[in-house]
């Protein structure tokens, strides 16, 4: 019986051990920043709306982006993670419901990020494709 569980246990760590973490692994201090650039809306009837924006992304893991007047983008603060290839941000303000909520900076984007450049983008709710050009500023 002691080699039965010696067995499962060893096979269990083995498993555990062999399992990729790399996805877990937080990416958030790459961010760090702020950025200025083009927010991008491509709705699936083809109908589109660009506008300047800025984000900043602060070292305690918050956000920080600009809205226009139109809602194109609608802004948004709170907090966000990132991994190797996608951004959380998690919007803590309260809304209006006069407007299109995907054009808050929410959600889960999957993002390429260079030196000097961000670029994240998300097919939201099967409305369109909402994107952010970023360039960084400091």
């Amino acid at each position: 019986m002691k080699n039965f569980y010696l067995v499962i246990t060893s096979v269990l760590l083995l498993l555990s051990s062999s399992c990729n973490s790399d996805d877990d692994t937080t990416n958030n201090a790459l961010l760090y920043g702020n950025y200025t650039g083009e927010f991008t809306v491509i709705y699936n009837d083809s109908t589109m709306y660009s506008n300047p924006v800025t984000v900043q992304f602060y070292t305690d893991d918050t956000y920080i982006s600009s809205g226009n007047e139109n809602y194109f983008p609608a802004g948004g603060s709170g907090s966000f993670s990132s991994n190797t290839e996608t951004l959380e941000c998690y919007d803590g303000n309260f809304w209006t419901a006069n407007f299109d909520w995907n054009l808050i900076l929410s959600g889960s984007y999957t993002y390429t990020k260079t030196e000097d450049s961000l670029v994240f983008s998300a097919y939201k709710n099967n409305l369109g494709n909402f994107t952010y050009k970023l360039i960084k500023t400091e």
